[in-house]
């Protein structure tokens, strides 16, 4: 059996800042086609790569790194490899050429310039999230792959260049592979229910908003019925074809409709706001927002009444539709979302961590709110699933769509 082992390069690993998470998708997705994953390594920044690869490539076919590929002068990835693999490191070009479009040309010298050096005979990885590229390459008897450590750089690179490497190099025959996103269903609960139709290959992969899941089968129709009844449990917009995010829908949907919108935020402290100025040109759309967090700023900018305060709390449907009104009237837009809710770690008003409000206003519909109850994985998610249902809601609002029977249907929130 084909031998692979992983080392996760980082001194944040090693002394427990962050957490690996790497190891897991790997050995994941390695083991299903076929290769035993023998080792998983973890080193800090200081050159001790040069040990470990020697000591592998003894026992493995194939070794993958992760990590050290920047500018800095204790990023040694690249010129370990080179040493180990008994080559040496020359600029590519073409690499050079996309920092420089990333960083600009001055800044494209000096450190920078080090991330455009690859070891000779290697071929380039690109990287479209990064300004590191990866590579790979092997000396007769052992590949090497290096790929960047951020796990939003690593990961498509994987999937992109690694996986697909590798079963050609191991003649793995795949059925047809179908992609979907999923949203904001836990990854675990995700694979749970998706292992229910056990005669399809499953595969996820996990992002901050959304996660993809992969279904590879010989027969498209058993996969559509899977997907079919999947989406049903879930509820609708929940899981959709193809690699988009909540907001990629959002900006389809304002786009097509030609209109603008506004947001009104308490718990969520900015965070849907900064994901719908992420991308560039969304002043075409967004016209602004308020930060609402204390009740005083929810009443006397946005104009949500006293009274409603008082009777039924910040965190009500109630308050949620006076935010709402509130926004669009203080940005002129056409839609405006609001989100009220109990992030945690504590109850507020009496009511449970992850209960959320969303509030919606149009000049051209009447204005509705709905309430989720999101299972609490810390504060942090709560926020994260909060701005993607907003999104998700904000765009069935302005398509005129029931937003209210489709909150009814979400389930595994």
């Amino acid at each position: 059996m084909t031998r692979c082992s992983l080392i996760v390069i980082g001194t944040e690993l090693t002394r427990g800042i962050i957490a690996d998470r790497h190891g897991q998708l790997v050995s994941k997705e390695m083991t299903h086609i076929g290769v035993h994953m023998a080792e998983i390594v973890a080193i800090p920044d200081d050159g001790s790569i040069i040990s470990v690869l020697k000591a592998l490539k003894k026992n493995n076919e194939i070794i993958i790194v992760t990590g050290g590929l920047g500018p800095t002068q204790d990023d040694m990835t690249r010129s370990c490899i080179a040493e180990v693999f008994n080559t040496t490191l020359v600029r590519d070009e073409k690499c050079f050429e996309n920092l420089k479009r990333r960083v600009g040309a001055e800044k494209a010298l000096g450190a920078n310039e080090k991330q455009a050096y690859i070891p000779k005979g290697f071929e380039v990885m690109d990287n479209p999230n990064g300004t590191a590229p990866g590579f790979y390459g092997s000396d007769g008897s052992t590949y090497v792959f290096a790929l960047p450590g951020p796990p939003r750089e690593m990961e498509p690179m994987f999937y992109s260049f690694v996986l697909p490497k590798v079963k050609s190099l191991l003649d793995v025959k795949d059925g047809t592979r179908y992609e979907y996103t999923s949203f904001i269903t836990a990854e675990a609960r995700l694979e749970e229910l998706s292992e229910r139709y056990g005669d399809i290959d499953w595969g996820t992969r996990f992002q901050d908003y959304q996660i993809s899941l992969y279904a590879s089968s010989d027969d498209e129709q058993k996969v559509r019925n899977a997907i079919s009844a999947l989406q049903k449990e879930l509820g609708p917009c929940r899981l959709v074809e193809g690699n988009t995010s909540a907001l990629d829908l959002l900006i389809t949907t304002v786009k097509e409709k030609g209109c603008h919108i506004a947001a009104a935020e308490s718990c969520t402290g900015g965070l849907l706001s900064s994901l719908l100025t992420s991308k560039p040109g969304a002043s075409e759309y967004f016209l602004g927002s308020v930060v609402s967090y204390d009740p005083r700023v929810k009443v006397n900018v946005l104009g949500v009444s006293e009274e409603t305060v008082a009777r039924f709390g910040v965190v009500s449907q109630e308050c949620a539709l006076e935010m709402a009104d509130g926004a669009r009237r203080v940005c002129s837009s056409d839609y405006a979302v609001s989100i009220t809710g109990v992030a945690g770690p504590d109850e507020s008003e009496g009511k449970k961590v992850g209960t959320v409000c969303f509030g919606f206003s149009s000049s051209c519909r009447e204005s509705l709110a709905v309430t989720l109850h999101f299972s609490s994985w810390g504060r942090d998610s709560i926020r994260r699933k909060a701005s993607v249902s907003a999104m998700l809601f904000l765009a069935c609002y302005i398509k005129g769509e029931d937003v209210q029977k489709m909150a009814e249907e979400w389930s595994n929130i």
